[in-house]
């Protein structure tokens, strides 16, 4: 019997220390409800589920992003639509005049109404705003038709660098739309050759308003698109990084009970241990 080196009882407590900290290991996954709470629970595990963290935020920023450039889209049409209809009841008054039947007289008076229409447009062009973002203005005009922007308006639709798409709006005010000169004045309805050129001019507007509307809506329904896939997207990943990190309830339970089983069998084996060298003591006392 060797009494300086119980190997019994280190062996009993090198086992119970390394079940301790399974133990430990266990109740972090439980209460936390993850499988990897540091480095060194799994380092690759981390390192991709980190990378996967990063894309949901990003792609859960990208769907607000493009939820917000559609609330921006919808606002600049309702503006464009109020413009439209003005346009209309200009056209409506330069039929109107173009007829034979009305006198100089009559035709001043339905001037006076045009060109406050006029003015109307112009008004709905100054204050058109988004988060105090002019946008009938020109501000985010496309210079490849002869416009000339001041800033860029960029609806950044995904998650990493450069996954964004470029809008552009053309400038909508009377003069933009060759309803006023340069220098302030309202197209003329005061004869029937005036009103006749009028309604052209109107024409010309108004197909303008139209096509700015049609790419809006067209920008529109891709942003809408893009918003459904980057759900998915976000859900996928999601489910992706939740089954690296996250815990195993059931079985992480099931093992919690058997390092608690093998635990307390280290314990009482180490006990064990302890009482054979007394045997020792009593042989030579």
């Amino acid at each position: 019997m060797i009494i300086n080196n119980n190997i019994s009882a280190i062996n009993a407590q090198r086992t119970l220390k390394f079940r301790n900290v399974e133990l430990s290991k266990d109740m972090a996954a439980l209460s936390s409800g993850l499988r990897i709470n540091r480095a060194g629970d799994d380092a690759s595990g981390l390192a991709v589920s980190e990378k996967m963290r990063t894309q949901i935020r990003g792609l859960r920023q990208a769907e607000r992003n493009t939820q917000d450039g559609i609330s921006f889209i919808q606002t600049t049409e309702g503006y464009l639509q109020e413009s439209q209809d003005i346009l209309q009841r200009i056209r409506e008054l330069s039929v109107q005049s173009a007829n034979g039947i009305y006198t100089d007289a009559d035709r001043m008076l339905i001037q006076v109404e045009v060109s406050q229409l006029v003015d109307e447009v112009n008004r709905i062009a100054s204050q058109a705003q988004f988060n105090t973002l002019n946008m009938l203005t020109g501000r985010f005009a496309n210079p490849n038709e002869g416009g000339a922007p001041v800033a860029s308006m960029w609806f950044h639709m995904g998650a990493n660098m450069d996954e964004r798409r470029r809008v552009y709006i053309g400038t909508m005010t009377a003069a933009a739309l060759g309803l006023q000169t340069p220098e302030g004045v309202s197209i003329s309805i005061s004869s029937i050759d005036k009103a006749n050129s009028a309604i052209g001019l109107v024409d010309e507007a108004l197909m303008k308003v139209s096509k700015q509307r049609s790419n809006l809506g067209a920008y529109q329904n891709r942003l809408e698109l893009t918003a459904q896939g980057l759900m998915i997207a976000y859900e996928n990943t999601a489910a992706s990084e939740s089954r690296i990190r996250d815990t195993d309830m059931a079985e992480t339970s099931v093992k919690f009970a058997k390092d608690q089983i093998l635990s307390q069998a280290n314990l009482a084996m180490l006990a064990q241990a302890n009482t054979m060298n007394q045997g020792a003591l009593r042989l030579i006392q």
